[in-house]
């Protein structure tokens, strides 16, 4: 049985984090499915689903060294005039943040419950904000 949500997490900053691991395991509760997975993806090219410690401090870290990776003002090809938008594209940054950090996570699913461990959350990344993102939600099992 596969079960399948879409959701919209609307985001404050061009930069920002929001904890969706909650909603992610009231969708897998309502549900039903007892023994499978669950997988979370976002549907942007300029966001990113990460697993992580939910300490402000470390998303704070992850902020810092991506701005060191992907510097906001560099001379990106992607930054040029794109035919197939008919514009100039001034977010080359998040895309490649969103790159590096990736678009999705999956967790297994035993007792109709997430299996994760005691310091892992499910977080939400922005990075070209803000906007109202949608997140695909599939609950795949019996």
């Amino acid at each position: 049985m596969v079960k399948h949500y879409e959701t919209f997490v609307m985001t404050e900053d061009e930069y920002c984090y929001q904890y969706i691991g909650d909603m992610v395991k009231g969708f897998v509760k309502d549900s039903g499915i007892q023994s499978g997975i669950v997988t979370v993806v976002t549907a942007h090219t300029n966001t990113g689903i990460i697993v992580t410690e939910p300490l402000d401090c470390i998303l704070s870290d992850l902020d810092v060294l991506l701005h060191q990776l992907v510097k906001d003002d560099a001379e990106y090809s992607h930054a040029h005039f794109l035919n197939t938008y008919g514009r100039t594209s001034a977010n080359a940054y998040g895309h490649l943040r969103s790159i590096l950090t990736g678009n999705s996570c999956i967790f297994p699913i035993q007792q109709g419950k997430m299996l994760m461990g005691e310091a892992q959350e499910i977080v939400f990344m922005e990075y070209d904000g803000p906007q109202n993102r949608k997140v695909f939600v599939d609950v795949i099992g019996d």
